[in-house]
């Protein structure tokens, strides 16, 4: 093999597997009780610890839900289950996986804009439905939040999406460094104060919709003040807020634009999961998270570093977000719809939100107990009215206005918030006609902003060569070696 062959091939020996690595599965297994769920990472309990490790109690192994669907299935119908799960990282990576054709999956789990989009796009098999009821699904029809079962109507995403998590988008902080007045505004995003202290988003949808509300920030707090005075109602207001976050006309990205410039100048970084661990360990004391990952970040702090962090949902406006269970076309309708079912048994809302940090959709008595043991304290001196999630849910339902205390009630509101704050929340829409110009915003922004794996596969680049380089060094002292050996001979 010649040198530059040999470059080459150390090349792809080092790259190759990287690439594979992302590749989803790659035989399809074909039958009736064949299930493919294609699913965030780690958005479902799979019975394991942080380290991977199979979790136990009292020495028996825990079951993953998965594990559990099917075993369920077999006990009712004496056959067979198999469920063939996957994951993905964004939106954008599943939705041009199910686009591809490639893959074949019965359920996947997008967010509320990619609902939109799939719908529009005409990519969704409807749910089974008889008088505006999900007649295969009676635990999600019985258990779900009726305020989140109407959001989905209003928008008549119910024929195809059953809401699986949800929540808003806010700070989570470090009240040794950062107030809550710093924090209660998007503004502290921009603030000097906080240079390389904070971390933002690298999504184009949340932090472009953080730079519409900064943009329009006067306006929405007019809005604000309008409604406090009570010369607009709620729905006024709420409607309004929904139609300013999601502007996307050309002066709207050009102005957003400019903003999110200064704002690359004042961020530490943009990531995706690392900045609940940099607050964590006092990297940044600002991190623009996730409701859910704001819970992890607020939890593991108290419990592994002794730190109190918190969470805030600024006044100006927010996002409220929706991860939903849709099935593509060609889904096995029967099997997605047995699965569904099953994860809305309020058990299972339970054991999944447990793990992940996340808020089900599901509410009702069981999800109470869970939040009461989580936040409830009868000698607290704060309460928070949740009714408006559990109507109709609750045996009894005072249960729905809990009490608790100042050291939980940020965490509380990171995973319920109440009603005043869901209000102040846009949902995030497709971006439509515009999406080609905002996309092309964000690539300028991003423009020097390199991602991790570009420098993997550089330094993955330099071992080679520096490999080759080595390989072709050693060929040319062996080949001169031989050549003196034969000249040798030869005069011998």
């Amino acid at each position: 093999m010649n040198g530059k062959l040999k470059f080459l091939f150390l090349i792809l020996v080092l790259i190759i597997p990287f690439g594979l690595a992302g590749c989803g599965e790659t035989t399809k297994p074909e039958g009736d009780n064949v299930l493919r769920v294609h699913n965030w990472q780690a958005y479902i309990d799979d019975g394991k610890d942080e380290n991977g490790v199979p979790r136990t109690e009292n020495g028996v192994v825990v079951p993953s839900v998965i594990k559990m669907f099917e075993d369920d299935y077999y006990s009712r119908y004496g056959k067979n289950v198999q469920v063939i799960y996957t994951t993905f990282e964004t939106n954008e990576e599943m939705l041009n996986s199910v686009k591809a054709g490639g893959h074949k999956y019965d359920l996947v789990c997008p967010s509320d804009y990619i609902i939109q989009k799939m719908v529009n796009d005409n990519l969704l098999e409807e749910f089974t439905m008889e008088n505006n009821q999900y007649i295969n699904m009676p635990n999600y029809e019985e258990n779900v939040s009726p305020y989140l079962l109407k959001l989905f109507k209003d928008r008549k995403w119910d024929k195809y999406a059953i809401n699986y998590m949800w929540g808003t988008m806010g700070f989570v902080y470090d009240p040794k460094y950062v107030s809550e007045d710093e924090v209660s505004t998007w503004d502290a995003l921009w603030n000097p104060k906080f240079k390389n202290k904070i971390t933002t988003k690298d999504s184009v949808r949340d932090t472009y919709t953080i730079g519409v509300i900064h943009v329009y920030k006067d306006e929405l707090n007019e809005l604000k003040n309008d409604f406090e005075q009570k010369l607009i109602k709620e729905d006024e207001y709420n409607s309004k807020i929904n139609e300013i976050v999601n502007r996307k006309d050309n002066e709207t990205i050009a102005k957003v634009e400019e903003a999110l410039k200064e704002l690359k100048k004042n961020v530490r970084s943009f990531e995706v999961d690392s900045g609940k661990k940099d607050i964590v360990t006092g990297k940044v004391n600002i991190n623009l998270a996730w409701s859910g990952d704001a819970v992890f970040a607020i939890e593991q702090a108290l419990t592994e570093n002794d730190k109190v962090l918190k969470y805030s949902l600024p006044e100006e406006a927010s996002n409220i977000w929706f991860d939903a269970w849709v099935m593509p076309k060609g889904a096995n309708k029967e099997l997605a719809e047995e699965f569904l079912n099953f994860i809305s048994k309020p058990e299972i809302a339970v054991k999944n939100m447990d793990y992940i940090g996340y808020t089900s959709a599901v509410a009702g008595d069981a999800i109470m107990d869970l939040v009461e043991e989580l936040y409830g304290d009868d000698t607290g001196n704060k309460e928070v009215d949740l009714s408006y999630f559990f109507e109709n849910t609750l045996t009894d339902s005072s249960r729905a206005v809990l009490k608790t205390n100042d050291e939980l009630i940020s965490q509380l509101l990171a995973q319920y918030p109440d009603y005043s704050m869901v209000l102040r929340c846009g949902i995030m829409e497709d971006f439509g006609e515009q999406n080609d110009a905002v996309i092309a915003m964000w690539q300028r922004i991003k423009a020097n902003v390199v991602p991790i794996w570009i420098y993997i596969i550089v330094a993955l680049a330099l071992i080679g060569i520096g490999v080759a380089y080595f390989y072709s060094k050693q060929t040319k002292k062996m080949r001169v070696e031989r050549q003196k050996l034969k000249a040798k001979n030869k005069v011998n």
